[in-house]
């Protein structure tokens, strides 16, 4: 109930919004409530584990520039052909050769230049160009499954633990049970007890997932909450699946050329792209024939258009950048090292919000489970017994 269905399943005659149920049918409480959890367990990465312009000073720009080269020079090559055979076909078609293999020396030489300021710009602004909470959040709102596997590889034991808790307390309260069930068998006995132990098992398990925050003595015992001895481990597995699966380089690309800061991203990448086509045609020795032929608006159009085209073209050969940008930002690395360090009560939050945001429905439940086994019980096992002693 707490991770599946994903959608919600059933008939949907009435649902209250981002509430599990509905009339009549389900949904898993993480996937239905997504976007609250997401936005509750990545806001601890962008405020306690994840400094977002720390993390993207962390590249070169030079090195980026060197490892877009090979693209970014077909790129170039193929906008020049278009825009020369847009803007002046003639005059480009009958350029002599050796101007031209001029222009792909300028391009290569300036394009590395282009590139690299560029880029230098955009990592002193990247949280004008990126929301990496927002990112992160909307990723998990479209695809659901991405919040339960996070829930599910970290707290996967406790998980288990809550499974299997119904075995070790219901068996301790139904100890206690059986012994008021010896000295009285009122017909409501079993029904109420159920109730209680569904209740009481539940409720039990929860805490012993979260408390004691820290290690306590009790008796000849140090105790601390399961999920809050496990930190190193978790954070592992945290670090593993935000970065994998979230927080990845191409997730990252998108959310800057699609995400709500696009057109900050666009605007900075035009001004620099405006400046490389100034350099090109002039160092290449084309802006007195391009001018002649164009008038000085058509040549001004021009430029534009090669760093509309530029714009277009560059998310095409972005991915020459994932393995440098993946192993230079080293975001998984950096959420494991500070989640290790944080406090218990921050690492807390990682886990908590899947049980906290509906923990009394998860109570409830168990709770009317137990009932609903009591009233088996008693109009079958023991009916004779009740009739007995009522």
């Amino acid at each position: 109930m707490t991770f599946r269905p994903i959608e919600f399943f059933g008939i949907e005659l009435f649902r209250l919004k981002d509430q599990p149920w509905g009339l009549f049918g389900w949904q898993g409480i993480i996937p239905c409530k997504a976007e609250k959890m997401a936005s509750t367990c990545f806001d601890l990465i962008t405020t306690k584990l994840l400094n977002v312009q720390e993390q993207f000073n962390r590249l070169d720009p030079k090195r980026f520039s060197e490892v877009m080269e090979a693209g970014v020079l077909l790129m170039i090559d193929e906008i020049l052909e278009e825009v020369g055979m847009e803007y002046m076909p003639h005059i480009w078609k009958d350029l002599p050769q050796d101007v031209k293999d001029e222009v792909v020396v300028v391009a290569d030489l300036t394009s590395s230049n282009f590139l690299t300021a560029f880029m230098a710009d955009m990592v002193s602004h990247i949280e004008d160009v990126i929301d990496i909470k927002e990112m992160t959040v909307s990723a998990c709102v479209r695809e659901r499954r991405l919040m339960v596997k996070v829930f599910k590889e970290c707290g996967d034991k406790e998980f288990n633990f809550i499974r299997h808790s119904g075995f070790y307390f219901g068996f301790l309260f139904g100890c206690i049970q059986m012994t008021i069930w010896f000295f009285y068998t009122g017909s409501w006995i079993l029904p109420i007890a159920g109730f209680l132990v569904g209740w009481c098992t539940n409720w039990l398990a929860l805490k012993v997932i979260f408390r004691p925050l820290y290690p306590t003595k009790f008796l000849c015992w140090t105790v601390q909450g399961i999920f809050l001895k496990r930190q190193k481990e978790v954070s592992e597995a945290f670090a593993r699946v935000a970065c994998v699966e979230v927080l990845h380089v191409k997730a990252v690309w998108e959310a800057i050329f699609t995400g709500p800061l696009h057109k900050n991203f666009f605007a900075m990448l035009r001004a620099h792209a405006i400046v490389f086509t100034e350099e090109l045609v002039g160092a290449g020795g084309l802006k007195p024939f391009a001018v002649a032929a164009l008038g000085a608006d058509k040549y001004a159009e021009m430029k534009e258009s090669i760093a509309h085209k530029i714009g277009e073209k560059l998310p095409s050969i972005i991915d020459q950048s994932y393995q440098y940008m993946t192993d230079a930002l080293d975001m998984e690395y950096t959420i494991n090292d500070r989640m290790t360090k944080i406090s218990a009560e921050e690492f807390e939050g990682v886990l908590h919000p899947a049980f906290q945001e509906d923990e009394i429905i998860l109570i409830a439940v168990g709770g009317f489970l137990g009932l609903f086994v009591g009233i088996i019980q008693l109009f079958t096992v023991f009916a004779d017994n009740t009739n007995a002693g009522c």
